[in-house]
């Protein structure tokens, strides 16, 4: 990061640094009409802190380590320097994931420009055959009062072209620019994550756990009504005692219940009564 930025944001602990070799790369490159606001959007993210005047000319890469919802990520930043149009696209449409495109809220000139960039995006998408996230980006919110560019236009600027859209003041807050770019990293994610190849199905042949045997009768006794059991295969099921061990034991209700004749349960030995 150039020193014209001042210091840069704490990094992460050593031991929590992982080698950039094994830490995943998001390219964004901004892009936007002079006056837009590029400038300042990228110094605010990487530095907090806002600076008005920049040489139009000046175009740089910036790098900053960044952890998105708890990845680490090596977030570089391409801030152009087009001027009224776009010139030389190639050298940012092969090298970006993730495409920033910056209009000023009271410039309407600048959101007119938006539609240059856009169209050379989708262009370059249909004619590669592989989609890439934009973010419409509406900058200096803080100009509220001087507004040229309505956001029901942002709005139906962004879903024309299928992107996200997003106004925020490079001037006075950072964690709205922050989410910005965090948001791009995300974008870039979710493509990647469409792209992925498919894993192969494997459908396993599920096996039944219970095993029902012919029923086995039991011989009545004593002239009591004759029952039928289901013998389960399994182990992980509570063991039924055996008909040859079965007993059949009598119970009778209590006599203070009433004077009638008592009723008489008849049960097999080693169950319960619910």
């Amino acid at each position: 990061m150039s020193s014209m930025f001042g210091k840069p944001r704490a990094a992460p602990s050593a031991a929590d640094r992982l080698p950039h070799s094994l830490v995943p790369e998001c390219n964004v490159a901004i892009l936007g009409c002079r006056g837009a606001g590029k400038s300042a959007l990228t110094v605010k993210f990487l530095t907090k802190r806002f600076i008005s005047e920049y040489d139009p000319n000046l175009e740089d890469t910036y790098t900053s380590e960044e952890i998105v919802d708890q990845q680490p990520v090596l977030l570089k930043v391409m801030d152009t320097a087009d001027q009224d149009a776009p010139l030389n696209c190639e050298r940012y449409l092969h090298w970006a994931n993730v495409f920033l495109v910056v209009y000023s809220i009271d410039n309407k000139k600048s959101f007119e420009g938006c539609h240059q960039y856009l169209d050379i995006i989708s262009l370059h998408s249909k004619g590669i055959q592989h989609n890439y996230p934009v973010l419409l980006l509406g900058n200096k919110l803080d100009m509220e009062q001087y507004r040229q560019v309505t956001k029901s236009d942002g709005q139906a600027l962004a879903a024309k072209y299928g992107c996200l859209l997003y106004e925020v003041s490079a001037c006075l807050d950072f964690e709205s620019v922050q989410h910005v770019f965090h948001e791009a990293v995300r974008e870039m994610r979710r493509e990647m994550e469409k792209s992925l190849p498919v894993r192969p199905l494997f459908i396993t042949e599920e096996r039944p756990c219970l095993h029902v045997v012919t029923p086995t009768p039991v011989a009545s006794r004593h002239g009591l009504a004759s029952c039928t059991f289901n013998t389960l295969s399994t182990v992980n099921y509570k063991e039924i005692p055996s008909v040859a061990q079965a007993k059949l034991v009598t119970v009778k209700s209590s006599r203070a219940q009433s004077k009638r004749k008592a009723p008489t349960l008849t049960l097999l030995k080693g169950f319960k009564i619910f």
